[in-house]
């Protein structure tokens, strides 16, 4: 890729600017405040667009940083740029409420989508977080960050295994953790419906169990009380005849008249016949005899109206209320007892038996412990790969960054070291200094050539160097080192400077480049 031209419509301080790049090293030179941080911030926003800030962080981000001093709301520009041997143009307009990307190939005039990935698809994938930590350096910001880092990881990873970079390690991991959340909140929501089914079926338990004691002690009662009453049949029935002979001792015969009665009538009529005058004692006789005949009628119909006599009402009295109980009914009530009793007996048997099941250990918790543990051996897998082809991609970068760190420093320093969490160190006569104990400049100069090398190992596709203010710190010596690197070894490079030592040096090394005044 290379940039062909600039065209600045309205962003910061400048309004209708074209900027034209060529092939090699392009100076653009101007003194403090001339803006060139601002083309700087231009490339980027032209590649990646701006995006401004909510709240708060919206008065200090780079779009209102950047925002145009005159007619705020025209804040647009276009980049013109050569991909795969094509001439591309990209125009977008920042404004808040009109904001637009539109990318066009210029050669055949076909329209390309930049919200559908053509745009990134002609970058070959170099993502903002990239372009800050490799090609494009901000003034006083040579140091990487740890974006590279993981760019390094998904590399190793990426490359190793697919041959290519289209897996993003990070967001492969976010997503198995995001997985794993997923999965662990499932279990918690079984774990909670588990618990509110076990409260449920304990407590219905708890209402079958009380039936079923209240049943057992009413079935003990009726079986008591049939026992009871049996025993008492059994008595009854021995002492029947018995107790038929007292009762019809207090009950007289129904049927019969006493003799003594009879004799009574007897003498009163003939008493009646013999002392009463004639004719008047045949009709006394007759009337007495008629009166002893209705009284010996009537004693014999009594028989018939089973009265109870007073020593059967009392013992009736005395009787209980459940010995009054019809046996049958009584019978009847026991079994229809002990019917619902084996019932709820069952019903609680099944609940014990669901509780049970409740305890054990489910299908579905079986199932979710094998997602976890496949979910936690990808992890622990990709990490453990990611380190061990990290390791790899750490000694192709190291050779790398020492090359260009050896041509930079004039074999000053032939190796560089670079570690976990790109950790950072150079050898020198076998001794190894840490960055801590190394210049200023020294330590920029090896985030170069960090950076450069990360470009050509992570990248296929070879991009335009730029460079704002970058070589404060370095001496003369290693300046001309410098540019004689990027001369022989990148297509483009854009180099924003406030000084004139970079022209003079070219001039003196005979290098061709092109001077642009800001």
């Amino acid at each position: 890729m290379k940039i062909q031209e600039l065209e600045v419509k309205n962003f910061g301080k400048f309004t209708d600017r074209r900027i034209q790049m060529e092939d090699g090293i392009n100076i653009l030179y101007g003194e403090n405040e001339s803006g060139k941080s601002t083309l700087h911030t231009f490339i980027k926003g032209m590649l990646y667009g701006m995006e401004r800030g909510r709240g708060r962080a919206s008065v200090y981000d780079t779009f209102s940083i950047y925002e145009p001093w005159e007619n705020p709301n025209y804040y647009s520009g276009s980049l013109r740029f050569e991909s795969g041997g094509k001439i591309f143009r990209i125009d977008r307009n920042f404004d808040r409420y009109k904001k637009n990307a539109e990318l066009i190939c210029e050669d055949d005039g076909e329209q390309l989508s930049v919200a559908d990935g053509d745009l990134e698809m002609l970058l070959g994938g170099l993502k903002a977080a990239s372009y800050e930590n490799t090609i494009s350096v901000g003034q006083m910001k040579v140091e990487t960050g740890q974006a590279l880092e993981a760019e390094f990881k998904n590399y190793a990873t990426n490359y190793y295994t697919t041959g290519n970079n289209e897996i993003d390690l990070a967001e492969t991991l976010g997503c198995l953790r995001e997985k794993k959340k997923m999965l662990e909140r499932e279990v918690k929501e079984s774990l909670v419906r588990k618990q509110a089914e076990r409260e449920r079926i304990e407590q219905e338990a708890s209402y079958v169990w009380r039936d079923v004691h209240h049943l057992e002690e009413e079935c003990g009662r009726i079986a008591e009380e049939l026992r009871h009453r049996q025993e008492k049949e059994i008595y009854e029935e021995a002492e029947n005849t018995e107790n038929k002979r007292m009762i019809d001792e207090l009950r007289p015969d129904k049927w019969r008249i006493h003799p003594v009665e009879l004799v009574l009538f007897a003498v009163i009529i003939v008493l009646a016949f013999m002392f009463i005058a004639k004719p008047w004692n045949y009709l006394v006789s007759i009337i007495i005899f008629l009166t002893c005949g209705v009284y010996v009628w009537n004693r014999m119909k009594v028989g018939k109206k089973q009265e109870k006599t007073l020593p059967e009402i009392i013992l009736e009295e005395i009787t209980p209320e459940e010995e009054k109980i019809p046996l049958e009914k009584l019978r009847w009530e026991y079994a229809h007892v002990r019917e619902e009793l084996k019932e709820r007996q069952i019903q609680y048997d099944n609940l014990k038996e669901q509780l049970a099941e409740l305890d054990e250990v489910s299908e579905d918790f079986r199932e979710f412990d094998k997602k976890r543990m496949a979910i936690r051996l990808a992890e622990e897998r990709l990490n453990e790969l990611s380190g061990e082809l990290q390791r790899q991609l750490e000694e192709r970068l190291n050779g790398a960054a020492s090359e260009i760190l050896s041509e930079i420093t004039e074999g000053r320093y032939t190796k560089l070291l670079i570690e976990e969490k790109l950790h950072m160190s150079v050898l020198k006569e076998g001794r190894r200094i840490p960055l801590e104990q190394l210049s200023r400049g020294t330590v920029e100069q090896i985030y170069f050539a960090l950076r450069m090398a990360a470009g050509d190992v992570l990248r296929e596709e070879e991009y335009p160097v730029i460079l704002d203010d970058t070589f404060v710190f370095y001496d003369d010596r290693r300046l001309k080192n410098t540019l004689k690197w990027l001369a022989g070894y990148r297509k483009q490079a854009l180099i924003f400077t406030c000084q004139k030592r970079e022209v003079q040096m070219l001039d003196e090394l005979g290098i061709e480049y092109r001077l642009e005044r800001i």
